[in-house]
């Protein structure tokens, strides 16, 4: 868990350069890899990855056009640099519409390949920024790049957004996303929990009450409608609304006014509504338990936040981000996790879903005793077989189930790369195919 420096492969005939250049990044404390063709320079990356390849565009056998095009679909996370004589400036010209990062060329100066590589690094930090962190929701997994497409196309409007998700899996920090997004961002971002009051408080926590309302009310009260004007109100576990405030809460919606608990005075409000639940609604709709109308208002657009157990690759990332977070915190200098710790964590199913996986992290880099964790130091019943371990993982499913999710996570973990994801498996290409048919995986990204 542990973060390297960048590493960057430098591919070229002339042994001079790739002596002079390697030292130079080198000192500069880049990880440096040579190969002398283009075959030489797939192999390496088929062992290792890279962030950034140094090619030339002419060397024998393998152009540095064919290069590209491989790195460019076998690997994509590899950004390249094309080296140029001047007659070829024309191929290096197609080479960047072809896809890479730019070229410079020969003869060049040290300042140019710095320059170059600092401003590449610094894009892909910006693009993982995005890809796999959103405001503070973290994960690369398909499911969760939907749900920062989604937020940043609501952002821009003025409409009821309602958040899906089972408890822990931050449908309130989706919410504070919308807003921070938004044109409303410098106004308030008032929350109001839905279950944790009764109806007359959730009334008055909503709407207000005016002096002498109700017994112990000396003194008028704004509501959280009037404290979020021009904001966001997010209304948290709406699933558990009483019926009676449903129906004050759809005129709101609809006529954007209301009056205070005990007062005449009709108060007009602008407000960006964002409610969550862990409840399926269409079904409390069906059980009359929800208002229809009120379903349809709040559900303008749905966001559905997956379940941890659903996207166990974006485990890892998780992980690191505790690991930073608690260290800080704590000033701990916990950073890396054991191979057993990690096959545990990535076998339980998470029940309490992502804001578990953080309490569980927590735990083990206050109890570890140095820089690692180890099983010992996460909750018993993750680590025991008895309570959600990886024996009482596999007993719980078939073996076909089991094979099925195995497969399912080498092959996110390898972005879909079958020589790498049949490496891993110890098996070969043909099987992993023919399991991939048999089990009906399919690529999410295609």
């Amino acid at each position: 868990m542990k973060m390297d420096q960048p590493k960057i492969l430098i591919v070229d005939d002339e042994v001079n350069l790739l002596e002079s250049l390697g030292d130079l990044l080198s000192k500069k404390g880049y990880d440096v890899a040579t190969a002398n063709d283009g075959l030489e320079a797939l192999g390496r990356l088929d062992s290792e990855p890279f962030q950034v390849m140094i090619a030339d565009l002419r060397m024998p056998g393998m152009t540095g056009l064919e290069l590209l095009e491989k790195v460019n679909s076998q690997f994509p996370d590899t950004s390249v640099l094309i080296l140029t004589a001047y007659g070829t400036i024309k191929s290096a010209v197609t080479a960047v519409r072809m896809g890479a990062y730019d070229y410079i060329c020969k003869p060049f100066m040290p300042e140019e390949i710095l320059t170059a590589i600092t401003n590449i690094l610094e894009q892909k930090r910006l693009f993982h920024e995005y890809e796999y962190e959103f405001e503070k929701l973290i994960g690369k997994h398909p499911s969760m790049r939907e749900v920062y497409k989604l937020i940043s196309q609501v952002s821009k409007t003025n409409c009821t957004v309602l958040i899906l998700g089972e408890s822990g899996t931050g449908k309130e920090l989706a919410a504070y996303a919308i807003h921070h997004n938004s044109d409303r961002r410098s106004k308030p971002f008032i929350k109001v929990s839905c279950a944790a009051l009764p109806e007359g408080v959730l009334e008055s926590e909503l709407f207000g009450h005016e002096r002498g309302a109700f017994t112990n009310a000396y003194y008028r009260r704004k509501g959280r409608f009037e404290l979020a004007h021009g904001g966001t109100l997010l209304l948290d576990e709406i699933g558990d609304m009483p019926m009676a405030t449903q129906v004050k809460l759809l005129r709101v919606l609809q006529e954007r006014e209301f009056e205070r608990v005990g007062g005449n005075q009709t108060i007009k409000v602008d407000v960006r509504i964002v409610a969550t639940t862990n409840r399926d609604l269409a079904t409390a709709v069906s059980e009359q338990q929800f208002r229809e109308d009120l379903y349809y208002r709040l559900s303008v657009v749905p966001i559905h936040l997956p379940p941890l157990r659903e996207r166990k690759g974006d485990i890892p990332l998780l992980i690191g981000h505790f690991l930073k977070k608690f260290g800080e915190k704590d000033r701990m200098k916990v950073s890396n996790l054991s191979k057993d710790a990690l096959s545990l964590l990535m076998a339980y199913d998470w029940p309490g879903n992502v804001r578990e996986l953080e309490n569980a992290i927590e735990r083990a880099v206050v109890l570890s005793k140095g820089d690692t964790i180890v099983p010992d130091y996460l909750p018993r019943h993750i680590r025991d077989t008895s309570g959600g371990g990886i024996s009482l993982w596999l007993r719980s499913r078939s073996l076909r189930e089991a094979e099925r999710q195995l497969l399912s996570w080498v092959l996110e973990r390898t972005d879909w790369n079958i020589k790498k994801a049949a490496n891993i498996l110890k098996i070969s290409r043909g099987t992993l195919y023919s399991k991939i048919k048999k089990l009906d995986l399919r690529d999410p990204r295609r």
